[in-house]
Order: structure tokens, then sequence, then C-alpha cells
């Protein structure tokens, strides 16, 4: 019975990895996850204690990133602890974290914070910061990161363009920079 409750949520969790953030959003709400409005989730790698996840406005968590609220290597020690260490992961506003990043407990990442793909992120970030590695290190100042991005020529204005209008573009740049 155990292995059918399992292929269920892994088949479920697929299903809400192809809805939209929306449905997404509401569910994770509704297993205890605060999150902020205008959001972006495409995770659905959430701890077994989701209600010590807070999420705040404008947030973007790329996919397969996973928040983690507890330490299980306490089981080394079962006979000895009998139990959990847990912590709380808070994520300020205006925030984004790239693809395939690890989030463990006892972490708050400030306000208008960028999480470079593939960190692992513990501990207390403070607001405006670029962070990044393994261990997550703060790397530079979120205005300075700004600067970078607008200075650099493969930036392109896809916002508010449909999927094939932005494809059509990113193709016809980069054609461009061949030849």
């Amino acid at each position: 019975m155990n292995s059918i409750k399992k292929l269920f949520s892994a088949a479920f969790k697929l299903l809400m990895l192809a809805a939209s953030d929306k449905t997404r959003i509401r569910y994770l709400r509704k297993l205890g996850v605060q999150i902020g409005e205008n959001c972006r989730v495409r995770t659905m790698k959430f701890s077994t204690e989701p209600y010590l996840i807070e999420i705040g406005d404008h947030v973007a968590i790329a996919a397969n990133t996973e928040l983690i609220t507890h330490d299980g290597a306490t089981w080394c020690f079962d006979k000895e602890l009998g139990g959990g260490v847990f912590g709380k992961i808070k994520i300020g506003n205006n925030v984004f974290i790239g693809v395939n990043c690890i989030i463990l407990s006892h972490t708050t990442i400030g306000d208008n914070c960028i999480v470079g793909a593939g960190s692992v992120v513990r501990g207390n970030f403070p607001e405006n910061s670029v962070i990044r590695g393994n261990p997550a290190q703060i790397v530079a100042k979120t205005g300075i990161q700004r600067m970078l991005f607008r200075q650099n020529p493969d930036l392109l204005k896809t916002d508010n363009l449909t999927a094939r209008q932005k494809d059509e573009m990113v193709k016809k740049h980069f054609s461009e920079k061949e030849t």
C-alpha cells in the first residue's frame, strides 16, 4: 500500500509541475507554504514541513530547486537524540532562485536577491545580494548585476512576447551574431 501511495504522490507532483503557476501555488498554500503575490514557482520539491517555508512577493523559483526544512543526519544518532533538527526558510520579496538550487533549513534570503543556479544555500543573506556556489556566498550586490545585465549584448527585450515571438527573436539574434 505504501508504494502505491508513493507512486500516486509522484504522479501528482508531475501533474502539478505541468499545471499553471496559479494552480501550483494554490496547492502549495494548502500544504502550508506561505507564498506572496506575483510569484513563479517551477518546482514541487518542498520539504516534509512545508509550513516552515515563507516566500515573499514577486519571487521566482526555478525548476528542480529543493527547499529542505530538516536535517536528516540525526538519523545516525536516533538512539541518542530520538528526533530531528528543524528550521524555517524565509525568502524575501523580489528574489530570483536559479535552477537546481538547494535551500536548507535555517536560511533567510533578503529582499532583492539573486541566487545562482546550482547553489547550496544555508544561513542569512542580506538584501540586494547576488548569491552563488556550494556553499553559497555573496559574490556581488544586485546593483552591479543589473549593470552587467544592461551591458550584456545578449540582453533581449522579450517581456510581453508570446513564446513563438520570443523564440523568433532569440533565433534571429544568434543567427545574426554568427555572420
